[in-house]
């Protein structure tokens, strides 16, 4: 009889783990696969154990941050504790939480290594971007793809500069987005004439930002830490807006600020800052725009030599029926 060329060993959602140290029921591994799993049960050193990889469990959860439905979900391995990003340690991706999770929660449930499906993706999808200013080579222009991160400058040429990332796709007002925005401020701005914003709008401008009809802005001055919020639905305008968080600028890992949008209420547009809601007692509305909504990134300045440098790491939305 000839050999089986593929012959059906166990079942995928369920594995063979042979941990080096003690593993005790529930407890969360990370397999060679770079995969998450929990233990099915106590396995001591060196003998051989189950792991399940599938399925949605209820797991310990970082104190004082929330998670949104559908979000990334990251195992902080030094805390043994679910987190909504990983720093330069152990931590790992776990999968992606089901159901909001409340600020004082202990517990969230997360469907294992399930990743978001992204409807909006700025940095793998067709943008646009109209630079103002003159281009110069290894200065101001269009955006500067570094890996997996857009950089978008501004230089110290005296003249009024402006460049911007828009998806070329867009979304409808009521489709429930929620945008995830990850940047580094790498300078913040030389001086008060520079402008930054990102979030969800319907459009973009060659000069400013605040002349975008309809959005949902995060938004950094330049030559202050501060991050403010602002919206605008052609009805109802929300001025840029004190969230109390700061940045600090920089490109290194620590310097990263996580920027949620959730509008999946357009009457009262849900902000956060590094997981933390921001502003709760001021109400962002959507609800007079008429859309779509596409993803910006826009920086600008007036005149003079001010300059300024961010790194956008993400700009992406998922839509839900919700």
């Amino acid at each position: 009889m000839a050999t089986p060329e593929a012959a059906f060993v166990q079942c995928g959602d369920t594995l063979d783990y042979t941990p080096d140290a003690d593993r005790v029921t529930a407890e969360v591994i990370q397999l060679a696969d770079g995969r998450a799993g929990a233990m099915c049960h106590d396995v001591s050193s060196g003998v051989r154990g189950a792991v399940q990889t599938e399925g949605v469990f209820k797991v310990l959860k970082t104190a004082s941050i929330v998670f949104l439905d559908g979000g990334e979900v990251y195992w902080d391995h030094s805390a043994n504790a679910a987190h909504f990003r990983k720093v330069n340690d152990r931590d790992f991706f776990i999968g992606t939480a089901v159901g909001d999770a409340a600020s004082a929660d202990t517990t969230l449930l997360v469907n294992f290594n399930v990743a978001p499906t992204w409807t909006l993706d700025a940095m793998r999808e067709a943008v646009l971007s109209v630079p103002t200013g003159t281009a110069a080579a290894g200065g101001f222009g269009y955006p500067v793809r570094l890996g997996g991160a857009a950089q978008l400058e501004l230089t110290a040429t005296s003249e009024a500069q402006c460049v911007d990332i828009l998806t070329v796709d867009r979304v409808a007002v009521g489709a429930n987005p929620i945008v995830q925005a990850i940047i580094r401020p790498v300078t913040n701005g030389s001086g008060a004439a520079v402008d930054f914003s990102i979030g969800l709008a319907n459009g973009t401008s060659t000069t400013d930002a605040d002349a975008v009809t309809e959005h949902v802005f995060f938004h950094i001055d330049g030559s202050d830490t501060k991050i403010y919020a602002q919206s605008k639905d052609g009805t109802t305008t929300v001025s840029a807006t004190d969230t109390t968080t700061t940045i600090t600028a920089g490109s290194a890992v620590a310097n990263r600020k996580e920027l949620w949008i959730d509008a999946r209420d357009i009457s009262s547009v849900k902000l956060y800052v590094d997981g933390v809601r921001v502003l709760s007692g001021t109400t962002f509305v959507l609800s007079a725009a008429t859309g779509p909504l596409g993803l910006l990134a826009h920086i600008e300045k007036t005149s003079g030599t001010t300059t300024g440098k961010f790194l956008i790491d993400a700009l992406r939305a998922r839509i839900a029926q919700m």
